[in-house]
């Protein structure tokens, strides 16, 4: 929650709605941050509406996402007349890495599985970050926390395979953007101690950009007028997502946020049959969403008391 009295800049120089209610700027977070998991959704969507027209590969939709991401980012700072300032390249570095392969990996899961098992398994970076922080974070480590992974890691097992003891090995895919992510998140949070929220984006889409192109050059070329709708679409409600997350989740607490976050899983698997026309989960699948829903959520409230 913020504090009654809201000034009219944060300490990093982001703006803040002061003359609103602060039940109001809840409402209005908690808003921003649902319809970010909404356009992350619909992001991937674009991928799969894009396979029955055109043959766009990951690496160009993830590419026409930083480029869009960074433009963006110059106009906005822009109207605000400062630059980026950076301070610990090694940090913004390592966030805008691990970002690019998360997007890359989550897409082309998107692409070779389904709507629903790429988006259910990419919001499994919470897990992968508890874990993460359980053997690098001392005062983390609680049982309570230990058994949510265990649940989690079950629910994955269940996603990947559904029907017999072999998964599908497409499923990586989504698996390894979930895990990426999570390296991604915690470069974040580190990078959040010295740099205001544009010079992080910033590096993050700009070298993004740049990585992705030297890592398949050959499958990113000029696009026909087809193309462009939908990697324009595609990056739209990518850099839109984006956007809502971080202004939501200045107005919400980090526990609201991550569950909010969460529900891109339930979204993903209700929609997955009338968006993408996938085949619906089966209970073994739903099963599995459920327990990675759950841990999210225990695990989110569970950090906030530490």
């Amino acid at each position: 929650m913020l504090p009654k009295s809201i000034s009219a800049l944060d300490n990093m120089g982001n703006p803040h709605p002061g003359k609103l209610p602060p039940r109001l700027i809840t409402l209005l977070g908690i808003l921003c941050v649902f319809a970010s998991a909404l356009f992350f959704y619909f992001a991937t969507a674009m991928i799969r509406w894009s396979q029955a027209e055109v043959d766009i590969s990951s690496s160009f939709f993830a590419f026409a996402r930083f480029v869009l991401g960074f433009f963006v980012v110059l106009a906005v700072m822009g109207l605000r007349g400062r630059g980026p300032t950076p301070r610990r390249y090694r940090l913004l570095i390592g966030r805008a890495v691990y970002n690019m392969i998360a997007v890359f990996c989550f897409y082309q899961a998107v692409a070779l599985t389904s709507l629903a098992e790429g988006n259910i398994l990419n919001m499994t970076y919470p897990i992968f970050l508890a874990l993460i922080s359980w053997f690098v974070l001392k005062e983390q480590r609680d049982m309570i926390s230990l058994l949510m992974v265990g649940a989690a890691f079950a629910g994955i097992w269940l996603i990947l395979a559904p029907a017999d003891i072999r998964p599908d090995i497409l499923n990586l895919w989504g698996l390894a953007s979930g895990v990426t992510a999570a390296l991604a998140i915690l470069y974040l949070n580190m990078s959040r101690r010295y740099h205001d929220t544009e010079t992080i984006l910033f590096y993050m889409f700009g070298l993004g950009g740049i990585m992705m192109y030297l890592f398949d050059h050959t499958r990113i070329y000029w696009p026909d007028p087809r193309e462009v709708y939908y990697l324009l679409i595609c990056s739209l409600f990518g850099v839109g997502g984006q956007y809502l997350l971080t202004l939501g989740f200045r107005y919400v607490t980090a526990v609201e946020g991550s569950i909010i976050s969460s529900s891109r899983i339930l979204i993903a698997a209700i929609l997955g049959p009338w968006i993408a026309l996938d085949p619906p989960l089966a209970i073994s699948g739903w099963i599995g969403a459920l327990l990675i829903f759950l841990a999210n959520v225990v695990l989110a409230v569970r950090k906030t008391r530490h």
